[in-house]
């Protein structure tokens, strides 16, 4: 590590991860990026999505909500096909609601060839669909305005569901810390090469398969929180994936698992047990969450 970078190898990792409903991957294409994620991408539709989320989302926001926390997050991920023509638009993941976007609109100002905007895509599946109890006590018409509407779902026709390919995110976020910066590029061949050797192609072989049972996502991401616990690792396991050799259901299918002190040489124990197996490897976990954005703790 980098000469005062030193990784925190004495507080419990179990429960620093911080309580999210939903992380948004913005497909950069690119393996870092700055500092605040929001100042960067200037000239790229991805940069847009990105100001626009945090804008709508953020403290002061059209619909912001203390108690609905969206991470929104860069990813090395590049978009898998050409965005729409005379719309400004961006590719992204979300998680753990396990899709693929291929086309979200970026403007905050509703388009007039489309009627949509990037207020249409939050409405459709970023707000909870009920309210916390804190918020009793906001007027109806608040209430309402936070609430999220699954009937714009439609509006997004070219949403794909991820059901069987594992997703393998790891922190690389240079730009914020070193720790995550030097350590994550190692880890994601670590990943991949661990991966292939149990028949998966990965993000670098094939970046053309979205879902298939024989591929996993395997990319960096920007800052989540604990980098003095890199190497920073998020499995999630898609809803439908099934155990090795089996009809039975993975174990821990449709939740999200994040690791922390994560090194080369813990990555194919991860894939073994976790991935393949269903199982939480104790001293690396920091949290989780399920499909309904419930959080797990051991």
């Amino acid at each position: 590590m980098p000469d005062g970078l030193s990784i925190d190898y004495d507080h419990p990792l179990n429960g620093t991860m911080a309580a999210y409903v939903q992380q948004v991957l913005a497909c950069t294409g690119q393996g870092d990026w700055t500092s605040r994620i929001e100042d960067d991408g200037m000239d790229q539709s991805w940069g847009e999505l990105v100001r626009g989320l945090k804008r709508l989302m953020g403290r002061g926001g059209r619909y912001a909500d203390p108690f609905n926390n969206v991470l929104v997050s860069n990813s090395s991920f590049s978009a898998f096909s050409a965005p729409k023509t005379g719309v400004s638009t961006a590719a992204a993941f979300l998680f753990p609601s396990f899709k693929y976007f291929p086309s979200i609109p970026v403007d905050i100002l509703e388009s007039p060839r489309t009627g949509t905007n990037l207020s249409t895509f939050v409405q459709a599946f970023l707000l909870p669909n009920k309210l916390s109890a804190m918020a009793e006590s906001l007027p109806d018409s608040r209430k309402t305005e936070l609430t999220r509407k699954p009937d714009l779902a439609s509006e997004f026709p070219d949403a794909v569901d991820i059901q069987k390919s594992p997703v393998i995110l790891i922190c690389g976020h240079g730009g914020r810390d070193m720790r995550c910066g030097v350590m994550a590029p190692i880890l994601e061949n670590e990943f991949q090469q661990a991966l292939r050797r149990k028949g998966f192609t990965s993000a670098g072989s094939d970046n053309n398969v979205i879902d298939s049972p024989e591929h996993a996502h395997v990319g960096l991401i920007s800052h989540v929180g604990g980098h003095k616990y890199a190497g920073n690792v998020i499995v999630y396991i898609p809803p439908g994936m099934l155990l090795e050799d089996s009809s039975a259901l993975h174990p821990l299918a449709g939740r999200g698992i994040w690791y922390g002190r994560v090194e080369p040489k813990h990555v194919q124990g991860i894939v073994e047990e976790t991935i393949i197996g269903g199982r939480v490897v104790v001293d690396h976990f920091r949290g989780g969450i399920d499909r309904n954005g419930s959080i797990l703790r051991l």
